[in-house]
């Protein structure tokens, strides 16, 4: 990968070496996409002073997430279908990140599951979960979440209803794959990441079939995630969900400063400011126009994580200049572990981590701590 120097490189090779359902899985958004793009045209609209002639040789990219060391202000954002990108995806990305330091989130709709990434790395990971109308199967989730050692939860806030992805529907997007002839030379054409998913030790939600009754044929998996979705779902249900989970609880998709206020009462440790990759509503404002507000309001009361639009270092230290403690990426990893693997996701990493550096040694910094809205040019 000694060609590879920024995170489009490593999207460009993703988009060769993966089938396009699932590539556009990972890479598109909803309807007219107008705020999967905002999310990265508003971040690149922030400019930087540049400051010359300090020491800058001390520079760190040390920090505090959740009060637990982190070597770098970032975390591996929850992500669907990692293991259709890679086989075995999710643990793949999970050891990287724990090599680099950081946390990583599974997510509920992952390939591999709970169990198996557990019983894959050594140290603890978080875990997200979407509240389905199965509150049985929600609480057991949770129990084995629980039971895994996951250190945090990542309660997301913004998928009660599903926004259409049109890219998903004309690929005919199914876990596992349901076949047609395009699919077929497409695959054919793939040779590797066939027999990497081949080897996975799972093709379809690893968290759902055999846990649910009736949910081991493809069909019905698909017939019962689709009505599992609650559109029932209220800020009363986050005293059930704290009933059972004991530890760190984050609410992931908040962009409204009215429900960063109702977040901040609830007893949750953080808040990810996030759209949702743009994957939601469409025409919401991007992640990174909201931040500031949110920031002010409650930014004293519980931690502010940022979340959309990061494909840079640069990125990151934008979105700390403006008040976030950490970044979640997901796109940007997912990129890595479809070019990849796990030495993908440590790739883009790397990436990251040396822009973050650059960065904060041209704008005459050395630590996390310093980077504030002094950084920028106004």
């Amino acid at each position: 990968m000694k060609h590879i120097t920024c995170i489009e490189d490593l999207r460009q090779l993703h988009k060769r070496r993966v089938p396009k359902a699932f590539f556009d899985y990972a890479d598109r958004g909803s309807y007219t996409e107008n705020t999967l793009r905002a999310n990265s045209e508003d971040l690149q609209q922030i400019k930087f002073r540049q400051r010359i002639l300090v020491d800058v040789s001390r520079r760190d990219l040390s920090t505090t997430i959740l009060g637990e060391p982190a070597a770098m202000p970032l975390i591996l954002a929850p992500v669907g279908l990692l293991g259709m990108q890679h086989g075995d995806g999710e643990i793949h990305a999970c050891r990287a990140a724990q090599a680099a330091g950081i946390p990583f989130t599974q997510s509920t709709m992952s390939i591999c599951s709970i169990e198996d990434i557990a019983a894959s790395v050594d140290k603890p990971f978080w875990f997200q979960l979407y509240v389905m109308k199965d509150r049985g199967f929600i609480k057991s989730l949770i129990e084995r979440a629980i039971a895994a050692k996951c250190s945090a939860l990542v309660l997301t806030v913004d998928l009660q209803v599903i926004g259409q992805r049109h890219q998903d529907i004309k690929n005919g997007m199914t876990v596992p794959p349901e076949w047609s002839l395009a699919k077929l030379i497409d695959f054919a054409s793939k040779p590797s990441w066939v027999a990497g998913v081949l080897r996975g030790k799972r093709r379809s939600f690893g968290n759902i079939v055999g846990h649910v009754k009736g949910t081991e044929d493809l069909t019905k998996l698909a017939e019962w995630t689709a009505s599992q979705f609650d559109t029932s779902l209220n800020w009363k249900d986050l005293d059930w969900i704290r009933s059972i989970w004991p530890g760190k609880l984050i609410l992931k998709g908040i962009l409204d400063v009215e429900d960063a206020e109702l977040a901040a009462k609830t007893g949750a440790q953080a808040i990810v400011v996030s759209n949702h990759g743009g994957r939601q509503l469409d025409g919401a404002p991007s992640s990174i126009e909201v931040l500031p507000e949110i920031v002010d309001t409650v930014g004293s009361q519980m931690e502010i994580m940022f979340d959309g639009g990061i494909r840079t270092g640069m990125d990151v230290v934008r979105a700390l200049a403006f008040g976030a403690k950490s970044c979640m990426i997901g796109r940007a990893y997912a990129y890595g572990l479809g070019a990849g693997g796990e030495a993908g996701v440590a790739k883009a990493l790397d990436i990251l981590a040396k822009e973050m550096l650059t960065t904060m040694g041209l704008c005459g910094v050395n630590t996390v701590a310093e980077i504030d809205d002094n950084l920028l040019a106004v």
